[in-house]
């Protein structure tokens, strides 16, 4: 089981499962313009996990974690969870 994690395998079951998810919600009649944003963060997230458990250099970690958290931020916006700020002719 060792080997499995330290390999990366598990993540790459994970990263398995995050595609069949999108091409399950594809075939459900989603756009994909809804789909992506909201499945490529835990994407990018498995990316930095698995680069990790491999041992690559910082790099690999980081640059996927911090392009996750603008597309993250992005889907919010996008579904509603973050309010747009009123402009000054909002009154």
């Amino acid at each position: 089981m060792e080997e499995f994690f330290s390999s990366g395998r598990a993540i790459d079951v994970v990263l398995g499962v995050l595609t069949a998810e999108a091409l399950w919600l594809k075939w459900r009649g989603q756009s994909w313009g809804d789909i992506l944003p909201a499945l490529v963060p835990a994407v990018l997230m498995m990316l930095a996990l698995r680069a990790a458990l491999t041992g690559m250099a910082w790099p690999y970690i980081s640059l996927p974690l911090a392009a996750a958290f603008p597309i993250h931020l992005y889907d919010l916006h996008r579904r509603g969870f973050i309010a747009k700020a009123p402009s000054s002719t909002d009154t």
